[in-house]
């Protein structure tokens, strides 16, 4: 895909009700300018996927949608195994939504969890001390986002945790020397939040409060303290996907409150 044409399929994952950030293009093509792939037909686009690669080991795949006219004829499978190609013999994950899960077994891809979207009209106002992330804080952060995903995705947490005019990244902690964070995304509708990782619930509700409009949303893995603190004030389960992996699992290392950084690009 070429920058326009990323800008045109996060038109149509708005169209599926994915929800993406207004500014999200720039910063998925940091992650790997190859890894995002479209389909045609007689030059009309009818589907595409990302498989981007994080590092050597490690890649992630997306965004794979076929155009609703098209689909049933088999161009979104052939796009698929075309672009997993790209991931050579890394390791590949994704987040899918539970009723394919099946079809993405037949892949060689295995169900390692749930990730379940949390919604809210507003966060409750809270004192924090949270400030705008500096560029002295970025190594410490992508540090910090190495550990917990358990591999290196340098280009992207770059591009991600830099600052936009719809894009935050509210850190604690000294200058250079961040202890939390979580980065804040203006949508279609609302604000994301992720990721966020931070030690203690302190820490989570202080960046959570944060948020600049309405209604919030935060991709939190099922079973963790975070799942169980943000339906403590009020948000509630709206959407779900299926971790999964194809190749050894990432041996990530979060802390004890954590949240995914985007569905698309892990």
């Amino acid at each position: 895909m070429t920058e326009q044409d990323l800008a045109m399929v996060l038109d149509w994952a708005g169209a599926e009700g994915w929800n993406p950030g207004i500014e999200d293009a720039a910063s998925f093509r940091a992650a790997d300018p190859d890894g995002f792939f479209l389909a045609e037909i007689d030059g009309d686009p009818v589907a595409a996927i990302s498989v981007v690669n994080h590092d050597r080991a490690h890649a992630f795949l997306g965004l794979y949608i076929c155009r609703p006219a098209y689909r049933g004829k088999g161009h979104g499978f052939a796009l698929w195994q075309a672009a997993l190609e790209h991931a050579g013999d890394r390791t590949v994950t994704l987040d899918g939504v539970a009723e394919q899960q099946a079809n993405y077994a037949r892949s060689g891809f295995v169900f390692a969890g749930r990730t379940l979207r949390h919604a809210l009209g507003s966060v409750p106002l809270a004192d924090s001390e949270a400030r705008p992330a500096q560029d002295a804080d970025l190594p410490a952060l992508m540090k910090m986002d190495r550990t917990a995903s358990g591999h290196a995705r340098d280009g992207f947490a770059r591009a991600w945790f830099a600052g936009t005019d719809t894009r935050t990244t509210w850190v604690l902690g000294p200058e250079g020397a961040p202890t939390a964070f979580a980065t804040h995304r203006l949508c279609r509708s609302g604000v994301k939040i992720g990721p966020l990782l931070a030690r203690t619930e302190a820490e989570a509700r202080g960046l959570l409060a944060k948020a600049p409009r309405a209604p919030v949303f935060i991709d939190v893995p099922e079973g963790t303290a975070l799942e169980a603190s943000v339906g403590s004030i009020g948000f509630e389960p709206v959407f779900q996907t299926a971790r999964m992996h194809r190749g050894p699992a990432p041996q990530g290392a979060p802390p004890a409150y954590y949240a995914v950084a985007t569905l698309e690009l892990g």
